[in-house]
């Protein structure tokens, strides 16, 4: 099997929000990526395209006018981010908690002492990694 030919060339995350504007603070001013997109009213939806530009993935956020489906369905549900080293996870933290978006303790004990993890404003938790990832 030829696993390039089966490989998509732009991934997007997508969920639902109800904290648009907070969103994008967290993500724009909190985590330094660009807006990249976003559109209003698409059949009763806003959106919002949030990432690096140059990158192969993106996270897009939507919201309904009659609302979203729920919170985030468990701790588990990560967004994780690898920074180069430990300096550059603790910056971004540090930029979060100013902008009011204090870090917790990760539910899983593998992240202790490896990041830092801070909630965003729907409570889905972004874990600031402090190495690179490197396949195994």
């Amino acid at each position: 099997m030829d696993r390039k030919a089966l490989a998509p060339v732009q991934v997007r995350f997508a969920r639902s929000t109800d904290r648009m504007a907070e969103i994008e603070r967290f993500y724009v001013q909190g985590l330094g990526m660009s807006v990249l997109g976003s559109f209003q009213d698409h059949d009763g939806y806003d959106g919002l395209m949030v990432g690096f530009p140059g990158a192969s993935w993106h996270l897009e956020f939507t919201h309904h006018l009659r609302g979203s489906p729920g919170p985030a369905p468990s701790r588990e549900n990560l967004l994780v981010c690898y920074y180069p080293g430990q300096d550059a996870a603790e910056a971004a933290a540090a930029r979060l908690r100013g902008l009011g978006w204090p870090e917790v303790a990760p539910e899983n004990p593998y992240w202790l002492g490896k990041a830092r993890v801070v909630p965003d404003p729907d409570g889905w938790e972004v874990v600031l990694f402090f190495r690179p990832w490197q396949s195994t």
